[in-house]
């Protein structure tokens, strides 16, 4: 039981530490590696002030900062929900299975998204 309690404890302090200090503040965390050296956005690029203003209570706005960060937190909260139940019956976690289809399909995505955010037409995706 104390993993999965620290995991979501853990998850619940960088929730709280996002929400009082505000990544709008350049540099207030750092840089992006990956857009400092590239000029290029990565697919986390605004996730961090997507869950600013997701705490915040401000959805469009996080949306607009980053379309994937709200489902990849949903997923995440969901998985360490479910770990903590099973902790607490006493089973153990069993690793959700994925195909091998289902996999590429995400990780397709995840690169046409990231591509189509770095050009004119998907401009609209480039955080905020």
């Amino acid at each position: 039981m104390p993993l999965p309690l620290l995991t979501a404890g853990a998850g619940i302090g960088a929730l709280a530490l996002l929400h009082f200090r505000d990544p709008h503040e350049e540099g207030a965390y750092g840089y992006c590696p990956f857009y400092a050296l590239t000029g290029l956005y990565c697919p986390g690029c605004g996730g961090m002030r997507a869950v600013h203003n997701l705490t915040d209570g401000r959805v469009i706005d996080s949306l607009h900062s980053s379309l994937i960060a709200i489902p990849l937190i949903l997923a995440l909260a969901v998985w360490v929900g479910v770990w903590t139940r099973h902790a607490w019956r006493g089973q153990r976690l069993v690793v959700p299975k994925m195909e091998r289809s289902t996999m590429w399909v995400l990780l397709s995505v995840i690169a046409v998204y990231s591509v189509f955010r770095n050009t004119p037409w998907g401009s609209w995706l480039a955080p905020i």
